[in-house]
C-alpha cells in the first residue's frame, strides 16, 4: 500500500534552521560500470547508516532518479551535524574508494550542494500529499487563515 495521503492544505512544522543538503551522482559514460558501479553501490549503506541513526542529525531525504543522474534531496538538524558525517568513517572511506577508483575519470560525476536555511526564512505547502520533504523531515500542521498565503508563512 502506498503513503498515507493527508487531504488538504498543510506546511511544515518547522520552527528553527535547517540544512539543505541537495548530493547526486551523474553516469557520464555507461560502458565504464566499472567506474560508476562502486560509486552507486556506495549509496545504500550511507543511507541506511543516516536513517538507522536518528542522532546523526539527518531528518529526512527524499530520492529522484533520471537517465543518468540520482538527486537526493536531505534535511539535516544543523550544519554541525553535516560535517560531523562528512568526516565518520563510513563517509570518509567511500571518499577515499571514489578517490581511488575513479579520480579524475570524466566517467561518473558526483555533486552536493549545502544551503543553511535561517529559521523564518522559508515557508512551504503541501496539498493532498502524504508526508514529504521538509515535512516529511520535521512534522506537518494544516493551512489556517493566519497562514493561508506564502507571505504569511514566511512571516510565521
Amino acid at each position: 500500500m502506498g503513503k498515507k495521503i493527508f487531504p488538504g492544505r498543510f506546511t511544515s512544522a518547522n520552527e528553527s534552521e535547517i540544512v539543505i543538503f541537495i548530493i547526486g551522482m551523474r553516469v557520464n559514460k555507461w560502458w565504464a560500470v566499472h567506474k560508476w558501479g562502486p560509486v552507486f553501490k556506495a549509496i545504500p549503506s550511507m543511507i541506511r547508516e543516516l536513517y538507522m541513526n536518528k542522532e546523526l542529525g539527518c531528518l529526512s531525504m527524499e530520492t529522484f532518479w533520471g537517465l543518468r543522474s540520482t538527486l537526493m534531496v536531505q534535511y539535516w538538524r544543523s550544519a554541525e551535524d553535516l560535517l560531523a558525517y562528512a568526516k565518520g568513517q563510513k563517509h570518509l572511506t567511500a571518499w577515499e574508494n571514489f578517490n581511488k577508483k575513479v579520480g579524475n575519470s570524466d566517467a561518473v560525476g558526483i555533486y552536493h550542494e549545502t544551503y543553511v536555511v535561517p529559521k523564518g526564512q522559508y515557508e512551504s505547502i503541501y496539498g493532498n500529499m502524504p508526508a514529504f520533504g521538509l515535512a516529511k523531515a520535521a512534522g506537518h500542521k494544516p493551512i489556517t487563515p493566519s497562514l493561508n498565503s506564502a507571505r504569511q508563512r514566511l512571516k510565521a
